[in-house]
């Protein structure tokens, strides 16, 4: 048995700061510093603020406390934030009064990975930017080279895009349901949505070969035709989603504490959100009825008939109202597609390297997130000269700010969840 002799002490944590920081001090030549008697090591009047002055007009705002306001931390861990997230907040007491999302965890720099790869290659890089839309990170792309190029993909081809893109939609609406109720403290709700995830991705996989990162889109096409036996599990599935999505909203929809948390929570105008650059299903539910699919008509939905959904009062509550009403449109437009894909080739004759003549063009879609776009460049090689993408992620973010001071502490996730950021996309 180990002995432990009693004069042994153990250090206090903060008395080893001190230490470190008067050796950092010695090495930097700079001379100790002096704390006043009595005073703490770290006071809350200075916990959280740089040492060093503010850089921009907002790091001043942010970092000047008044009389009771004290800064604190939300992340940055997965999955609390959505990813790898930050979000300083300002507080009086439990009140907001300031909150900043700190972006850029992730550094992937995904758009100079893909200006040096070949235009086959860069449909695979673009796959974990929104992993819960990789079909919708292929599309665009897809969609910018072919106009480069100067080809067309089969009406097969398209047909399946649209499927694959809009089983993708369900899921990803399906789970967005699921974390607005667990960031808010509910578990059952996110164990139903991960079954029609499951059931989803696993359609998917039977069709890409892949279950997250399908790396199913190619330029001029896809990579395979539908099975008979993708057919058959598609037929089982369809037969039962909308009793997956109708148990979630039976626990939530109406649940007293969730409604009462999200109901007139984070209102978002259709004024501001078009001001702040906002689409997608944050964006219709504030009243707004944009819609890539139906302003800009890409691959075949000009030829399907669905519906743009709105709501109208802009809160987190809408904003999960919305995704459920998406759910059903997306599986209506299914059952359009399977009604009327034609048969024949699912990818045009390409080159196994790509060089499209100088030019420039840009690829449009609707993402589960809202309007996903890709802008390329081409100097005749064989990489793209230039490749930017716009994230709607990031740009609904930009709401944050705006809509939490004034609000409860608790209130944050509430909030910032019913946006359904993800952070491989904002961190591109």
């Amino acid at each position: 048995m180990t002995t432990i002799d009693p004069e042994t002490r153990i250090p206090d944590p903060i008395d080893l700061d001190r230490a470190e920081e008067e050796r950092l001090r010695r090495v930097a030549g700079l001379s100790p510093e002096r704390a006043a008697a009595g005073a703490e090591y770290a006071g809350f009047d200075t916990v959280g603020i740089p040492d060093r002055p503010p850089q921009t007009e907002r790091e001043r705002q942010l970092f000047s406390l008044e009389e009771g306001e004290m800064l604190v931390n939300i992340g940055p861990q997965h999955p609390s934030t959505h990813g790898v997230m930050r979000l300083l907040v300002k507080v009086r007491g439990e009140i907001v009064t300031d909150i900043d999302p700190v972006l850029g965890y992730l550094h992937r720099g995904i758009e100079k990975l893909c200006e040096n790869a070949t235009y086959t290659t860069v449909l695979t890089y673009v796959d974990p930017m929104d992993y819960l839309a990789t079909m919708h990170n292929e599309h665009a792309p897809a969609i910018a080279f072919e106009k480069l190029y100067g080809i067309k993909a089969p009406r097969r081809a398209e047909y399946i895009r649209a499927l694959v893109v809009e089983l993708n939609r369900v899921f990803s609406h399906g789970l967005m349901m699921g974390f607005l109720a667990l960031d808010m403290g509910g578990l059952t709700p996110i164990l139903y949505s991960f079954i029609n995830r499951d059931e989803t991705v696993d359609l998917l996989s039977a069709i890409s070969g892949q279950r997250m990162l399908f790396n199913f889109f190619r330029v001029g096409g896809v990579n395979w035709d539908v099975s008979d036996e993708f057919l058959s599990r598609l037929g089982t599935w369809r037969s039962h989603v909308l009793k997956n999505i109708e148990m979630n909203e039976w626990l939530i929809t109406e649940n007293e504490i969730f409604t009462a948390r999200t109901k007139g929570m984070g209102v978002l105008s259709g004024k501001d959100a078009i001001d702040l650059g906002v689409s997608g299903p944050n964006l219709r539910a504030s009243g707004v009825p944009f819609d890539v699919r139906k302003a800009h008509p890409y691959s075949i939905y000009n030829e399907l008939e669905f519906d743009v959904i709105t709501q109208s009062s802009g809160d987190s509550y809408a904003r999960y109202i919305q995704r459920i009403e998406e759910i059903k449109q997306s599986i209506h437009l299914i059952d359009q597609i399977m009604d009327k894909m034609p048969h024949g080739p699912v990818q045009a004759q390409v080159p196994g390297i790509i060089r499209p003549k100088p030019g420039r063009a840009m690829g449009a879609v609707e993402s589960p997130r809202g309007l996903y776009s890709v802008y390329a460049i081409s100097d005749g090689g064989p990489n793209p000269y230039r490749f930017r993408m716009r994230d709607p992620s990031l740009i609904s973010l930009q709401a944050i700010p705006k809509l939490m001071p004034g609000r409860l502490l608790a209130d944050t996730m509430a909030v910032m969840a019913s946006f359904d950021p993800i952070m491989g996309g904002v961190d591109k």
